[in-house]
C-alpha cells in the first residue's frame, strides 16, 4: 500500500510527487472542502456559535475519490498549506476522512523544493488546533457581521450590498480621504530660488531660500516675495560655511505578504490580486526546462522577516563571487519583524539563489518573471552593502538673507547597484554641487519668485491603502487582495489610474455605518478584534468567549438599526432617471434584481411598471436589420443578441466592435483572444484583422 499525501493544488501535487516518488500517491483537495453554505447563516449563536459545515456545492465527487483513496493507502498526511486556512482544510480533512485530529500527519513546507519537502516529511506534526480555532473564529465572525449587515443595507439602500469586518473599514478609509480632500482649503505659498555660479567655474547650482540670520522665513504671498527679490537685487552671495558629510542608505528588508502587494503595485503595476496568483504559482511550482516541475519562491503568505542561515550563505556566496567582496556588509543581516507579527514562516524569497530571472525567464510567463525577478533581487539586496552618499550643505549668505544649496554624490553603489525600493512619492533626483569653500563669491545667474498652494492629501492607491491597512493592524496581509477586489467590483470605489475614488454608493453606505454601526467602522476598534483573534491563534484567548465579547454588543446595535431604520429608503442620486412612468406619470428609478439593473416606477408596490435598461451597441442586426444590444445570461455572462428576439434569434458571446467589415459591409465583431482580432459576423466572409500587428486575412483582404 502506498502513502497518501493530500495538498491543495494540482500543480503543488505534482511538484511534491517529483520528490517524494513512487512510494507516495500526491492528490489535491483544490482548496475548502468543507464550509459553511452559502445560502443561510449557517452558525448557532444560542449554541455557542456552532457552526454547521457541509461539503462544498460541486465537490461531492472530490471527497468520495479522496475517501476511497484513503482507505486503500498505508498512511495519510495532510499536506495542506502552512498557514491558518491550510490548518483548517488539514481539519476539516481529518474529520471527513475520518482521521484522528490527534495523530502525527500533519506536515507543511515552506517551500516546494527537494529539501523543503524532505524537511517537511520528516516531522510531521499533529494539527494545530489553536490555528484552526482562529480561522473558525474569523470565519465565523465575518459570516456573522456579513450576514447580518448586508440585508439590513439591501432593505435601506439596495439589494445586493455587503458589509464585513475588514471591507467596511477598508471603504470608510477611503471615504474618509475624499472627505478631507473635498474640506481641504489650499493655502499660498512662495519659493525664492537662485541659480548660482562659482569662482572660476560655470557649473550652475542651484540654492533655496531659507530666512535671515533670526531663523527661518515662511513668504505667504506675492508682496512679501517682491519685497525680499527687490532687496535681493543688490545684494552680494557669499559661501559663508559648507558641511560635508556621508549617509549610509540600507537595503529593504525582503519581502513579506504586505510588501510585496505594495512593490509590485508601484514598479509592476500589479493589482494585490494578480500579484498574489503569480506568487502562488511560484510557490507551488513552475515547469522549468531541463529541471521539471520546481517551486521557486518560499511561502507568500507571511509576516515574518526571518531567512534560514543557509539562505543568507547562498547569497552572501552569490554576492561576492558577482560583485565582489566589496559589496558584502561586515555581517550578514538579520531583520526584526513588526510587532504581533506571525513568525510562523520565512519572508518571501527564491528557493534557490542560483536560479536566476535569466535562468528561469524562458520557463515563466510574463507576470511570473516579473513577479519573481522582484522576490530574487530584492532578497539578493538585503544581503548586500550599504550606499554610500558624499554630502555636501552650503549656507550661503545675501545681504541679510540666506539661501541652503545641498547636493550629494554617489561614494559607493552598494545594493544599488541591483536594487532600489521605490516609494508612492518618488524622491527627486539631487545633484552634486560644485567645489565651494567659506568666503567664495557667487555670482547670480538667475532669481525667481514661485508660486505654491498646499495640495490635497494624496487619494489612497493600492499600495497606500495596504500599507495603511496594515500599519493599523486591519485584516491579515493575506486578505488584503480579496478586500481590495470586494469593494471595487461592487463598485463602492472606482479606479482613477492608480487612485480609489470612492462613489456615491461607498459614501452612502459609509455614512450609514457610521451612523449605526460605529465599531464596526472604527479602526481602533477592528484592529483590537484583530488582535483578539491573534490570541485565540498563540493559544492565549478562546475562540468561544472571543466571539462572545464581540457579538453580543454588535447583536443590541443591530437589533436599534433596525427598528429605527425600519421603512426608510435611501434613494441614491445615481439611480435617479429622467424617465416618467407612462401609467401613473411618478419618476421612474434605477433598481436592482436578480438578474441586474431594471427601471421601474418610484411609486411600488401601488405601481408595478417596469422597463428594461437596454444597451444598445449601435450595430446593426446582420439578420433582420434590428439593434444589437447587450444582453446577460442568468449566470450573468455578457453576450450580445438582436433586439427583435424571439423573432431574430442572432447571438453572439464576441462584441461588436463599432466597425463594418471592408469586404461585404456587415458588421465586425471581436474576439476576446490577445490579438483583439477582429471577424465578419457573415459565417461566409472570410475576413479578418489582428489591430496589434497590422495583418488582415480572408480571400478579399489586400
Amino acid at each position: 500500500m502506498s502513502k497518501l499525501v493530500i495538498v491543495e493544488s494540482p500543480a503543488k501535487a505534482k511538484t511534491i510527487k517529483k520528490y517524494l516518488g513512487g512510494d507516495y500517491e500526491v492528490v489535491a483537495s483544490m482548496g475548502h472542502v468543507r464550509d459553511l453554505p452559502k445560502a443561510r447563516l449557517c452558525v448557532d449563536v444560542k449554541d455557542n456559535f456552532k457552526p454547521k459545515y457541509a461539503i462544498i456545492k460541486g465537490k461531492e465527487k472530490l471527497v468520495s475519490e479522496l475517501k476511497e483513496a484513503a482507505a486503500e493507502s498505508e498512511t495519510v498526511y495532510l499536506a495542506t498549506d502552512p498557514d491558518r486556512e491550510g490548518e483548517a482544510i488539514s481539519w476539516h480533512l481529518a474529520y471527513i476522512l475520518g482521521l484522528d485530529e490527534h495523530a502525527m500527519n500533519r506536515v507543511t513546507f515552506n517551500e516546494i523544493t527537494k529539501t523543503g519537502v524532505t524537511e517537511g516529511m520528516a516531522h510531521p506534526r499533529t494539527i494545530d488546533l489553536n490555528l484552526v480555532n482562529a480561522q473558525q473564529a474569523r470565519r465565523i465572525l465575518d459570516r456573522l457581521v456579513g450576514y447580518s449587515l448586508s440585508p439590513f443595507l439591501a432593505k435601506t439602500i439596495r439589494r445586493g450590498l455587503s458589509a464585513g469586518r475588514v471591507q467596511s473599514v477598508a471603504l470608510r478609509i477611503i471615504v474618509d480621504r475624499e472627505e478631507e480632500i473635498r474640506k481641504f482649503k489650499p493655502e499660498e505659498y512662495w519659493s525664492i530660488a537662485a541659480r548660482l555660479t562659482a569662482e572660476g567655474s560655470r557649473s550652475i547650482f542651484g540654492a533655496s531660500f531659507y530666512g535671515d540670520r533670526s531663523g527661518e522665513i515662511k513668504i505667504t504671498n506675492k508682496e512679501q516675495a517682491d519685497a525680499i527679490l527687490a532687496a535681493l537685487e543688490t545684494a552680494d552671495f557669499r559661501v559663508d560655511s559648507v558641511k560635508k558629510g556621508k549617509k549610509n542608505k540600507q537595503p529593504a528588508p525582503p519581502f513579506i505578504t504586505s510588501t510585496l502587494q505594495q512593490e509590485a503595485s508601484r514598479k509592476l503595476g500589479f493589482q494585490a490580486k494578480r500579484t498574489m496568483k503569480a506568487a502562488q504559482e511560484l510557490y507551488e511550482g513552475v515547469e522549468i526546462a531541463g529541471m521539471g516541475a520546481v517551486g521557486l519562491i518560499t511561502y507568500m503568505r507571511t509576516d515574518s522577516l526571518r531567512l534560514s542561515e543557509d539562505a543568507i550563505q547562498e547569497a552572501v556566496q552569490f554576492i561576492g563571487d558577482r560583485w565582489g567582496k566589496n559589496y558584502l556588509p561586515a555581517k550578514p543581516r538579520h531583520f526584526k519583524a513588526r510587532k504581533n507579527a506571525q513568525d510562523g514562516h520565512e519572508a518571501i524569497r527564491p528557493t534557490s539563489v542560483a536560479l536566476t530571472p535569466k535562468d528561469v525567464e524562458a520557463s515563466l510567463t510574463k507576470d511570473q518573471y516579473k513577479l519573481y525577478k522582484l522576490i530574487w533581487e530584492r532578497f539578493i539586496a538585503c544581503q548586500m552593502a550599504n550606499c554610500v552618499l558624499n554630502t555636501t550643505q552650503a549656507v550661503i549668505s545675501a545681504g541679510d538673507y540666506i539661501f541652503k544649496a545641498s547636493g550629494y554624490n554617489v561614494g559607493f553603489d552598494g545594493y544599488t547597484v541591483l536594487y532600489e525600493e521605490s516609494r508612492d512619492v518618488e524622491e527627486e533626483k539631487g545633484k552634486d554641487l560644485p567645489k565651494l569653500e567659506a568666503g567664495m563669491a557667487l555670482k547670480v545667474r538667475e532669481l525667481k519668485g514661485n508660486q505654491h498652494f498646499t495640495q490635497p492629501p494624496a487619494r489612497f492607491t493600492e499600495a497606500s491603502l495596504i500599507k495603511t491597512l496594515e500599519e493599523n493592524g486591519i485584516g491579515r496581509p493575506s486578505t488584503y487582495a480579496a478586500t481590495i477586489t470586494t469593494i471595487t467590483s461592487r463598485e463602492y470605489v472606482t479606479r482613477e489610474g492608480k487612485s480609489f475614488k470612492p462613489t456615491e454608493l461607498g459614501e452612502v453606505i459609509t455614512k450609514l455605518m457610521k451612523e449605526r454601526f460605529p465599531e464596526i467602522v472604527n479602526v481602533k476598534f477592528t484592529a483590537e478584534v484583530e488582535k483578539e483573534l491573534d490570541e485565540v491563534q498563540s493559544g492565549q484567548a478562546d475562540w468561544v468567549e472571543t466571539l462572545h465579547d464581540f457579538y453580543d454588543d454588535f447583536d443590541k446595535t443591530l437589533k436599534k438599526a433596525k427598528k429605527e431604520m425600519d421603512g426608510v429608503k435611501i434613494q441614491l442620486e445615481e439611480d435617479k432617471t429622467d424617465f416618467i412612468c407612462p401609467n401613473c406619470g411618478r419618476p421612474m428609478v434605477v433598481k436592482f434584481g436578480r438578474y441586474g439593473k431594471f427601471i421601474a416606477c418610484s411609486g411600488y408596490p401601488e405601481c408595478k411598471t417596469v422597463k428594461k435598461i437596454v444597451n444598445d451597441t449601435g450595430a446593426v442586426c446582420p439578420k433582420c436589420g434590428g439593434k444589437i444590444i447587450e444582453k446577460k445570461s442568468k449566470r450573468g455572462r455578457v453576450f450580445y443578441g438582436c433586439d427583435q428576439y424571439p423573432k431574430c434569434d442572432f447571438v453572439s458571446w464576441d462584441a461588436p466592435s463599432g466597425k463594418n467589415c471592408p469586404v461585404c459591409g456587415k458588421v465586425l465583431l471581436q474576439k476576446k483572444d490577445k490579438a483583439k482580432t477582429l471577424y465578419c459576423v457573415t459565417p461566409d466572409c472570410t475576413y479578418r484583422f489582428k489591430p496589434e500587428d497590422g495583418e488582415q486575412e480572408g480571400d478579399n483582404a489586400e
